[in-house]
């Protein structure tokens, strides 16, 4: 009886292993056959990086070494498949190039402050080698826009310049050489690998918390702020259980990674509520999200005027105004922020108005179109150029949080009017951008099918792999 009971206990114990094991064989499997499918409109080298959870003190640590980032990546090659994506960096191919050895050149470090004169001098030219140099042919005139911390390389042969080379970044250069009609200037831009990476968080306490545990940057998780910033307030609208899955490309250079490339697709469960996104290049319209069904991401309107910000008073038409003590409609909502902080405009239109007013204080006011305005109050200043007339772009920066007219501390009183009525800016129901153009419909529905699937398949993929870690 003992020895049945524990032959029993051996099945249960070992059934999940080989239960979590045909699972993950399975699902790793609908990850290449999808991953194999080609795009309507374009494929890429399909090495898919499944970004695993660092843990909390991991996540909290200001630099890590790109060394140390190994661990974070489970990598799973799944082809070598080479074709041209519609939405990868241009490239132009390297043109043929004189050869100079490495002793021919002398390297400069560009300082602050520093002129090509300056450089020149330096290396022991004169002005007269910058005004052969500068007045050559091809794209010289990018040595105008020289930066600290670029560099330059001369190669100088009896005391005559027969080549420089500016260092613009890891991936792009201007060589200037001397020929029989002056110095010509040659770009050269190279070719970044991309391949295609997949992320998911659950969000605990913050956006960038989660997202830097799931392996995005900075700039990713703006990214993906922005193409659900009209959906959902990241100020307000944020809570514990929160999820995003995130497709996107990672550029690399030489076995190495040089930076992200854009977000292919993404969800965001917000509330309980999923939106998805689906990155489509348009000849017509260019490159924007929209919806599954075709609809824009972008609305007319953003739901906030700053990022990330904190709100310390809702709209309230019975609100006790905190300076004068009196009930007072507060026909907005306030942004708690540090001063100086951007205010951008919330979408396309004219300024009707920029300047003092009463309580207000510094405020601008923006009319768009017929049926919609917005008001900006208790500005520090305005950005440059923002006055009476001046058109601006949805997302333009208008000016900057301050504490002018009747405010107890900096911040920004904002307020929406529709057909000339003041509505919540947190509740009103905003205007849709345009939809997919009818001649993208078909290959946009088709290509919206394939990213759909492959969130699910990649998010299964990688729940099978962490139930196959805890079963270890």
């Amino acid at each position: 009886m003992k020895n049945l009971s524990k032959a029993n206990e051996n099945k249960l114990i070992n059934y999940p292993r080989l239960h979590l094991v045909a699972v993950a064989v399975c699902s790793l499997t609908l990850v290449l056959a999808l991953t194999l499918l080609p795009s309507p409109d374009a494929t890429a080298t399909k090495t898919v990086r499944l970004k695993t959870p660092v843990s909390e003190k991991q996540a909290e640590e200001p630099a890590i070494a790109p060394a140390k980032l190994a661990p974070r990546e489970q990598l799973a090659t799944l082809s070598s498949e080479r074709t041209t994506l519609n939405n990868a960096q241009s490239i132009n191919p390297a043109a043929p190039v004189t050869t100079h050895t490495s002793q021919d050149w002398k390297v400069e470090k560009i300082r602050s402050g520093d002129t090509l004169s300056h450089i020149f001098k330096r290396v022991g030219l004169t002005s007269k080698d910058v005004h052969s140099v500068m007045s050559g042919g091809g794209e010289v005139k990018t040595l105008a826009k020289i930066q600290p911390n670029q560099t330059i390389k001369f190669n100088i042969q009896d005391d005559t310049l027969q080549a420089l080379e500016y260092i613009i970044s890891r991936t792009e250069s201007l060589l200037v050489e001397k020929s029989d009609n002056g110095y010509q200037a040659i770009r050269s831009i190279k070719n970044l690998k991309p391949f295609t990476s997949y992320a998911e968080g659950t969000i605990n306490s913050s956006l960038f918390l989660a997202a830097q545990k799931a392996g995005l940057s900075d700039n990713l998780t703006m990214s993906l702020a922005g193409i659900f910033g009209w959906d959902v307030d990241f100020a307000l609208d944020i809570r514990e259980g929160d999820s995003f899955k995130v497709i996107y490309q990672e550029l690399y250079l030489n076995g190495e990674k040089v930076k992200d490339g854009q977000i292919l697709a993404a969800e965001f469960t917000n509330q309980g509520k999923t939106f998805t996104a689906v990155r489509y290049d348009s000849p017509t319209q260019g490159s924007n999200y929209y919806t599954p069904e075709g609809d824009s991401m972008r609305k007319a309107f953003l739901r906030s005027p700053i990022d990330f910000a904190r709100i310390s008073s809702h709209f309230n038409l019975s609100r006790k105004h905190p300076v004068l003590h009196t009930i007072r409609a507060h026909k907005g909502t306030d942004y708690a922020a540090s001063r100086g902080t951007p205010i951008k405009a919330t979408g396309d239109g004219k300024v009707v108005y920029a300047g003092r007013k009463g309580g207000y204080g510094n405020v601008v006011i923006i009319q768009h179109g017929q049926t919609y305005k917005t008001l900006y109050a208790h500005m520090n200043n305005y950005a440059r150029g923002i006055r009476s007339g001046k058109r601006v772009r949805q997302g333009q920066v208008i000016g900057y949080v301050g504490s002018t007219g009747l405010a107890t501390g900096p911040h920004l009183h904002y307020e929406f009017y529709q057909n000339g009525a003041v509505r919540n800016p947190v509740t009103v129901k905003l205007p849709h951008a345009e939809p997919i153009a009818k001649a993208d419909k078909n290959a946009f529905l088709a290509l919206s099918k394939q990213m759909q699937g492959q969130l699910s398949t990649y998010a299964a993929a990688m729940k099978s792999e962490n139930l196959a870690r805890l079963g270890e």
